[in-house]
């Protein structure tokens, strides 16, 4: 059984109202929960994620990055203040800034982001009224590990929601949402549990290599072979 001293601490960078932060946090606080969060991260200081996760009692940053005109310095800032959390695993959850080569590869392996859309459909901004456009049947979140390709890194986990003729982007992303809340807590619990690892460019799952996605079904997980 995990105990309080054996859960790894995690850094979480948002942009926006950490919705996703919540769950995690909630996810947190369970009886056998592999991980803490030890710090909230913000690029943003106007976010409402901030003072969520303070009231949440999680002790909580703004780093702005408005008006910085040296990335380089910015990011090295910004990493220099994650590792004096010395987390296990950092966690992008609604985090707007893209990351560069230099921050990736400082933190190689131990980077996740959760993207809404089934990967490799529609990486990039504005996914839900894009899936509407394209008239896909489905859409969902997909967990993956940050490398430098945007959105490209490996797939570990896939949720999935049917799209009604009577979905606009605001009902869609809400389906989407909740699904993410399931996915990503379930991802960051496999890494510090050690279950998950990034090695030779690809995500492995207890010693198996994911040649594709986990799928998440709600009640359980299946692999995709």
């Amino acid at each position: 059984m995990n105990s309080e001293k054996t859960r790894q601490p995690i850094v979480i960078l948002i942009s926006g109202r950490g919705g996703n932060m919540r769950a995690l946090v909630e996810q947190s606080r369970a009886e056998r929960a592999a991980y803490e969060v030890a710090k909230v991260f913000s690029d943003r200081p106007d976010a409402a994620g901030l003072e969520l996760a303070r009231g949440l009692g999680i002790a909580a940053q703004a780093l702005p990055a408005a008006g910085a005109t040296d990335r380089a310095a910015y990011e090295r800032g910004l990493a220099d203040a994650i590792s004096d959390c010395s987390p296990a695993l950092i966690v992008l959850a609604g985090f707007m800034r893209i990351l560069s080569g230099q921050f990736v590869t400082r933190f190689a392996g131990r980077i996740l982001n959760i993207h809404p859309s089934l990967l490799p459909k529609f990486p990039g901004l504005h996914t839900h009224r894009r899936v509407l456009e394209a008239g896909d049947p489905e859409h969902g979140a997909t967990v993956h590990f940050v490398t430098e390709q945007l959105d490209g890194g490996p797939r570990v986990i896939q949720g999935r929601v049917a799209i009604a003729s009577s979905d606009d982007e605001t009902t869609l992303a809400a389906r989407v949402q909740a699904v993410e809340h399931r996915i990503y807590p379930l991802a960051v619990r496999w890494f510090c549990e050690g279950r998950l690892r990034y090695a030779e460019g690809a995500a492995w799952l207890d010693g198996q290599i994911l040649r594709a996605p986990v799928q998440f079904t709600g009640a359980q997980t299946r692999e995709v072979s």
